[in-house]
């Protein structure tokens, strides 16, 4: 169910995308530091679920929190002539990786449970 809410948002969001006038160089920066707050929220919400202790309003106040605050860094940063947002970058894609990997290993359990089973279903059937 929530593979299909994922999918459903991803091309949802590539429609609007690619109908959505060119944002200029002055937010860019705010629009790309956004989009890395908001898919860490994405990759730690599917690594939850993985786990088994998804929540949806943990979900939604870090998906619009860290996108507000990854902005607010951002303009501070700006406004001080510093990098800050850098800070946010490292950080928002550290954790990215650190739920993909928990993801790929699920997965790969997954995968190799499933085809132990199999070989093991199969050596039976043929011994047995």
């Amino acid at each position: 169910m929530i593979l299909i809410a994922v999918v459903i948002g991803c091309l949802l969001g590539a429609i609007v995308g690619m109908s959505a006038p060119m944002i200029s160089y002055t937010y860019s920066g705010y629009l790309a530091i956004a989009i890395i707050a908001a898919l860490d929220s994405v990759f730690g919400a599917i690594a939850s679920t993985i786990k088994g202790n998804f929540n949806l309003k943990i979900f939604i106040t870090g998906f619009f929190g860290n996108a507000i605050l990854s902005i607010a860094l951002t303009w501070l940063g700006q406004k001080l002539n510093v990098d800050i947002y850098l800070a946010a970058i490292v950080v928002f894609v550290g954790r990215m990786f650190t739920n993909l990997a928990i993801i790929r290993r699920h997965y790969l359990e997954k995968w190799t449970n499933k085809k132990e089973g199999q070989t093991k279903w199969e050596c039976d059937e043929n011994h047995g």
